[in-house]
């Protein structure tokens, strides 16, 4: 069996590794160029890769093929695959029938990685042997590989699950669906949204989606179709007869009829989406039979995710604020939403078809200045030019700061929130991070 892996990144090389331990003829080919350490593996393990080409002779004669994530579906290779009824799947979809472990899946337009590290920390607190990866971490297939875990926590995007067929996590979670990759839905939301509902398309009674239940575009989806896997809901307005809710500052949990509260204010993570991903990450703990007081003690002492809301420093009594995760709207409306003294947001990048309207109310509130941090602005100038007093355009993050630091007085933040990807200035929602907290200290 020939497996050609288009890809020669994390989830590329992962699953090069597998699939040379399973016995297929494999080979790896990467339009751009593959990282030095990268190449090393591939040649310690006797694997044939190229590079900054996709050569058709050596791609076309595959029995399989898995994709890379970020390659899409348009790419003329992968039409001429599809052309010719080659089977093109994701990582996930390769990996999971090597492994007997327990997989729950998490995906969602935002909140997916907060709740991936949380759920993992919650297992790995009660002394589960848990893997995490999918999306973050180590490659899914390089761990199914090394083969030591009883159970994997998986971050999930849209991209991955557009390339599964057989996959079914045990536990799926959905955090919410919100406008994002349109570009990849050629710009329809419904196709996006029925993308992140495969996560559950071959769930069977024996398993379980978790889900939030004051989600729009949930809601409606289940109005038209259905799922096997048993319904997990939790909600932060609603009283729910089973799932998990918020009452009198409490959070009430009932599953598999057993039910416990913990007080809200014991919870470490901040804001109100955050209290939803606490709440999806509860309901697999429950659903594995971690104790309470494990779910408590972990829920008190986790620390968050990088580049999410990530308190960088204090200058002057005015708190800089990393949130370079944020590459939506939906994602900065949570920031902005959370944010309890007058602002100056430094936003902009990548537009993937964003719509600023729903971030009107809370600007209108919150931000005192807009520093514009992108290439292409225009967007960001209509929407909000009439809405602040102050609107600054710059094209690198040090003087992003600097003006920032200018327009602050005692007392304000400077939250980081870009609503969009990255690639115009940075080579990551990390480095883009990483720099911001760079030129804080450099102030």
């Amino acid at each position: 069996m020939r497996l050609v892996i288009l890809g020669g990144g994390e989830s590329g090389v992962g699953t090069a590794i597998l699939g040379k331990k399973k016995g297929y003829d494999v080979f790896v080919s990467d339009f751009g160029k593959i990282k030095g350490n990268y190449k090393e593996i591939l040649l310690i393990n006797g694997i044939a890769w190229e590079e900054e080409k996709h050569t058709e002779e050596l791609i076309l004669n595959a029995d399989l093929v898995m994709k890379s994530p970020g390659i899409p579906d348009k790419s003329p290779i992968v039409k001429k695959l599809l052309e010719k009824g080659i089977r093109v799947i994701s990582e996930i979809e390769f990996a999971a029938p090597f492994t007997n472990a327990t997989i729950i899946g998490i995906t969602g337009s935002n909140g997916k990685t907060t709740t991936t590290m949380l759920t993992h920390h919650l297992l790995k607190s009660a002394g589960l042997n848990a893997g995490i990866g999918g999306n973050i971490g180590k490659s899914f297939a390089w761990q199914v590989a090394d083969n030591k875990y009883d159970c994997y926590v998986l971050e999930l995007s849209s991209f991955q699950l557009d390339g599964i067929k057989n996959f079914k996590p045990h536990i799926a979670i959905i955090t919410n669906i919100s406008p994002d990759h349109l570009d990849r839905y050629d710009y329809k939301y419904e196709n996006y949204i029925d993308s992140k509902f495969r996560i559950t398309m071959n769930q069977t009674e024996d398993d379980f989606l978790i889900y939030d239940a004051d989600d729009e575009a949930m809601n409606e989806w289940f109005t038209k179709h259905k799922t096997n896997a048993k319904l997990i809901p939790f909600s932060l307005t609603k009283i729910l007869e089973e799932g998990v809710f918020i009452n009198n500052n409490k959070m009430d949990i009932k599953i598999s009829q057993e039910e416990f509260t913990m007080d809200t204010e014991y919870i470490a993570l901040e804001g109100k989406h955050n209290m939803k991903n606490a709440m999806a990450a509860t309901s697999v703990a429950k659903l594995m039979q971690i104790r309470k007081a494990t779910i408590r003690e972990s829920l008190s002492n986790f620390q968050g995710v990088e580049h999410r809301l990530e308190k960088v420093l204090k200058i002057q009594n005015v708190q800089y604020i990393n949130d370079s995760k944020a590459t939506n709207v939906n994602a900065t409306f949570y920031a902005l939403d959370s944010m309890n003294t007058p602002t100056v947001w430094i936003v902009g990048g990548v537009d993937k078809g964003n719509d600023y309207n729903e971030l009107m109310s809370l600007v209108r509130e919150k931000v005192k200045a807009i520093i514009c941090l992108g290439v292409d602005n225009k967007k960001i100038i209509d929407a909000f030019g009439n809405v602040v007093d102050m609107m600054i355009e710059v094209d690198n993050m040090e003087d992003a700061v600097k003006m920032a630091q200018r327009l602050t007085e005692k007392g304000d933040s400077v939250l980081l929130s870009p609503a969009c990807a990255s690639f115009d200035l940075f080579e990551s929602y990390e480095d883009r991070g990483n720099q911001f907290k760079q030129a804080i200290k450099n102030l």
